[in-house]
Order: structure tokens, then sequence, then C-alpha cells
């Protein structure tokens, strides 16, 4: 269905934005100025710290993991790699496809028009589904054949194949969780989602102490009881949002697909694939450049750089979080903004959005630079390791900041449809900047620290990127293709 497209700018007086007249967008974004940005800047935060709170939970449980598969032997933990880096690509994939889910759910549903956003959630399971579905039967075909081409050896391959099957199979549920987490979230709900994670790590850390070493009396599966804790785990999350959702169905105005929607889907299928690709891009660009980045280190460094580098990965990976959690809740705000014509509204939640993740961010910038020594000590007693470490702290406190504008303002532009902006800003950051810069530095002689400054250089790229992006509101304007009907009197979902 076709509909008004969105414009920029002040209209003229009594014109209609996507069917709502000007006399709505300035109220709201103009009387009681104040008193709305309180109420804007709660709801960013009441969306974020779920999310937040989230990645930490995973973050948490992938420590535990490999911590405990550690010690079943260095075969068991080499096997965990390589079923990761296939279980990547279907997770990345599958990230894209959620970013073009909540981006046109979330403008529909501001626009009022349920039965579109029903279409949405019908063509996200269909994707989904049909990518997990292709990679477990692949796997379960030839599951040898990927593990052989990556170079493993006969006796990691014995050992890995089972739990590869097992943790490519729970992509099925995994995709399932993400659509449902989709929609959710495209509705401003992300305390379902966190309800969802808690229960699926509590379910894979406890099985895993179960099955994996034969605790209380069951039997000891080793690497196998890890493949099966995942599968229970992705169980026990798909168990929440099915009974969370049977709950919801029975409200007057429940985003739950049809038979009808699904056969309705087709007719959306092509802007999901039009925001998906260049999400997916994105993420290809990103992956790319790691792997080149790490080959750089690897070949111009020692083996205590390469520890140090390790570790900071993880550090890294906990410290962009808050950026996440603002980023999912300036997706749907501008995309629900979007979608009832308030293209100011949008604006407006998008900046606000940065400004809280920069206050929060700046101040995790501060304490890891100031207790850069004492962090690198508590992951580490070898000093060699230590003193590469600590640099990459410093350098991973200047480019909070940074991280933190430009992981909002990308999650503003998915959520108004634009994922070709943040992948062409990752493009430029990684590729003309980063890895370069790196490699200019380990072939010169140069102080690790100066590759590690790299990563600065290219989170300033990206945050300027995103921000003059952002601020010339072509998001707003160009993406109102994406059709959505006129806002209804009655929009049900808020």
């Amino acid at each position: 269905m076709s509909g008004p497209r969105l414009t920029t700018g002040k209209p003229d007086a009594g014109q209609p934005v996507g069917g709502v007249g000007e006399a709505a967008v300035e109220a709201a974004v103009r009387p009681g100025r104040g008193e709305d940005l309180g109420l804007l800047d709660r709801e960013i935060l009441r969306m974020a710290w779920p999310v937040i709170a989230s990645l930490l939970l995973v973050n948490a449980m992938e420590l535990l993991d490999i911590a405990m598969v550690g010690r079943l032997g260095r075969d068991s933990v080499a096997a965990v790699g390589y079923a990761a880096q296939f279980m990547h690509v279907v997770v990345t994939s599958l990230q894209a496809i959620s970013i073009a889910a909540v981006a046109l759910m979330a403008r529909a549903i501001g626009a009022g028009d349920l039965s579109r956003a029903r279409a949405a959630y019908a063509a996200t399971l269909c994707f989904a589904l049909g990518l997990s579905g292709l990679s477990a039967v692949g796997v379960s075909l030839a599951p040898r054949l990927p593990l052989e081409v990556l170079g493993a050896e006969a006796n990691v391959i014995d050992v890995c194949v089972p739990y590869f099957q097992l943790v490519i199979g729970s992509g099925i549920l995994v995709a399932l969780n993400s659509s449902f987490e989709s929609a959710q979230r495209a509705q401003k709900n992300t305390r379902v989602p966190l309800l969802a994670v808690s229960v699926m790590v509590l379910v894979k850390v406890g099985l895993n102490c179960l099955l994996v070493f034969g605790m209380a009396g069951f039997p000891r599966l080793e690497l196998v009881g890890a493949g099966i804790a995942t599968v229970a785990a992705h169980s026990a999350a798909f168990l929440v949002y099915l009974t969370l959702g049977r709950l919801a169905g029975r409200a007057e105005h429940a985003l739950r697909p049809s038979f009808r929607d699904l056969r309705q889907q087709s007719k959306i299928s092509l802007d999901m694939l039009r925001v998906a690709l260049p999400a997916l891009g994105e993420r290809l660009v990103m992956n790319l450049a790691l792997l080149s980045y790490f080959s750089i280190l690897s070949h111009g460094y020692g083996g205590a750089d390469i520890a140090a580098y390790a570790i900071g990965v993880r550090l890294l990976a906990f410290s962009w979080i808050p950026g996440l959690g603002f980023s999912v809740a300036a997706a749907t705000l501008v995309g629900q903004a979007l979608g009832a014509g308030q293209p100011e509204r949008a604006r407006l939640a998008g900046w606000r959005s940065v400004r809280l993740a920069l206050g929060i961010m700046a101040l995790l910038g501060v304490a890891c630079a100031f207790f850069r020594s004492a962090l690198a000590s508590g992951f580490t007693a070898d000093q060699a390791i230590i003193e590469d470490l600590t640099p990459f702290l410093l350098t991973l406190a200047i480019a909070q900041p940074f991280m933190g504008v430009h992981f909002t303002l990308s999650g503003a532009l998915r959520g108004a449809g634009d994922t070709v902006t943040p992948f062409l800003a990752a493009s430029v950051g990684n590729w003309c900047l980063r890895v370069p810069l790196a490699w200019w530095f380990a072939s010169s002689g140069a102080g690790l620290v100066w590759v590690w400054a790299a990563l600065v250089g290219d989170h300033v790229v990206r945050c300027v990127w995103s921000a003059i992006a952002f601020r010339g509101g072509r998001w707003a304007k160009n993406l109102g293709e994406l059709r959505v009907s006129a806002p209804q009197p009655s929009a049900g979902l808020r």
C-alpha cells in the first residue's frame, strides 16, 4: 500500500506532514518544551537500560561458557572457536534482518498501520527462518566440510562435529527469537527481551554445569553437553516469547502475524531487502577489517601483544554496550515518529539519545583512563602483557565519546530505514583509516600504541560522518519512500 511521502523542513501553514498537520508537529516539540524533553529523556532511558542489561548478560554468559569449556582442554576450546566462526555469520545476517524489521515495523506502528506492521513481522520470520534453516540443513549434510576448509585438524574436527551440528541447529531458534525481539523493540518494549535473555542465561549456565562436567548425577557429556545446553537455552527464551506473545494476543491491538499476513508479506519483502542488505554489508566490512587488523598485529608484533589484543577485544565488547542500548532506543523512536508524520520529533529523539549516550560513555572513558593500570592487572599477571594492554585501555578511553555518538546516530539512521550511511561510514573508517594506518605503523616499526591509536581514528571518522548525515536530514525526506499509510486516528500501538 502506498501513502504520502514524508518531508523535511517547515511546511506551509496547515499543510500535512505525512498525514499529520503542522500543528501536531509543533505541539510535539514546542509548547512545554522543557517538560517534553524530560519525558522524552525518560522514555529513552526506559528503553535503553534493558538493552544494556541484556547485552551485559549475554557477554557474561559467553565468558562463563568459554571458561567452562576451557577446562576440557585445548581441542574443545579450538572446536568452540571454529563453530563460533560459522555461527557468527548466521547471527550477523540475522542482525541485518532485525535492523530492517525494526525500521519497517516501527514506521508502520507510528502510522497506525498495523496490517503493514504485521506483514513486516511475517516477512521477518520468513527471511530469518529461511536463512537459519538453510544453514542448519547444510551443516547436517556435510558437517566436516566447512571445518576442513578452515584448516581444522582431524582431532579437532572429531570433537567439533556433534557440537557444531547442535549449535548451528539452534540457529532456527535464534532466528525465531530475533524476530520476536525485533517486534517487541518496534513497540518500544525492551523489557520482554531482557526477561527472555535472563532465562536463556540461567538455563545455559545451569545446564553447562550439569552436562559439561556431569554434576548432580547427570552424565558427563563435555562439549556435546555444552551444545545441548545452547539448544535448551534458546528453547527457553523461545518459550518466554511464545507465552508472552499469547498473552499479548488478547489485547485489542496485538502485533501477531496471521496466515493472511504471511501471504501478504511478499508486498514488503523488497523494502526489507533494501534496508537489510546495506546493514549486512556493514557487518561484512567490519568483520573483514577486524580480521585484517588482527593479521597486521600477528605479523608485526609478538605473543604478548596478541594476548593484550585478545583481552582488549573482550573489554571493547563491554565498552560499547551503552552505545548499543541507546542505539536501539533511537531506532524505535525515530521510526515511530516518522511513521506518525513527525520528522522534527524524530530528529529530536535522535539528538536527545546522543546526548544521553555521550554523557554515560564519556564517564566510562574517564574511568577507563584513570583505572587502566588496575584493569590491566586484573586480567593478567604477565608484566609484558600489562605494558601492552595499558595503552590500549587509554586509546579505548579516548574513543568512548566518539563511539557513543556514532553508535547512537547509526541506530537513529537505521530506524529511519537509512542503512547505507552507517555502511559507508564503517567502510571509510575501517578501510580508509584504521586498517591502512595500522599497517603503516606496523611496517614502519612504530610502537604498538600507534596501532591502537588507529582505532580512535576509525571511530572519529564514523562519528563525524554520522553526525553530518543526521544533521542533513535526508533520512527523513528520501526514506519516506518506504511505503506506509497515512497515520490513522487510532494508532493502536505507540
